[in-house]
């Protein structure tokens, strides 16, 4: 009977130190920041003071087939993922955007986006700072440039750098203003 008895405390002690040595699952809360996007926003070239919706607007990522809006919309501000594997991102952005069918009303699978485009390359240097266990690591970018490619008809007049050496670490900051 004494050895049932002191197995059953020892089976208790054992199951109390496990209990006490395990961790709660490492899920990452989503109010950690994590890798920051671009965020721009866009003024009325004629009077700078003024925010300027860009009306009918679509952004697509240069290099693949997706768009980042979803549809057509209008908006002052923007928010632009960067590349974590490469120093260069870039996107068309067309404003006055509408569907354009190419002649076949009825097949929707040759239809694109058309209207102004602008298109604009983000060129930068990155880096990874680790964020915790359940987060892994961010990518912070530094130096950041922004270029618009000349084109007969841009309607991103200019583009300011809100700071000297522009970096993005976080999205509560607007990092470029747009004049259009």
């Amino acid at each position: 009977m004494k050895k049932s008895s002191l197995l059953f405390i020892l089976l208790i002690i054992i199951g109390i130190g496990i209990s006490i040595s395990c961790e709660s699952d490492d899920i990452c809360p989503e109010s950690t920041p994590t890798t920051p996007s671009l965020i721009i926003e866009a003024y009325d070239a004629e009077n700078p003071t003024n925010s300027k919706a860009i009306t009918k607007l679509v952004i697509g990522g240069i290099g693949n087939d997706k768009t980042l809006t979803n549809g057509i919309i209008s908006a002052t501000k923007i928010v632009l993922p960067l590349k974590t594997d490469a120093n260069t991102t870039q996107f068309a952005l067309i404003k006055d955007a509408f569907i354009n069918d190419n002649g076949t009303p009825d097949d929707t699978s040759d239809d694109y986006y058309d209207g102004n485009t602008d298109k604009i390359t983000i060129n930068y240097s990155r880096e990874e700072i680790y964020v915790s266990r359940a987060c892994g690591y961010k990518t912070i970018y530094r130096n950041v440039t922004f270029t618009i490619v000349p084109d007969t008809d841009n309607w991103i007049k200019s583009r300011q750098s809100l700071n000297d050496n522009q970096s993005v670490e976080d999205e509560s900051e607007t990092h470029y203003n747009i004049f259009h």
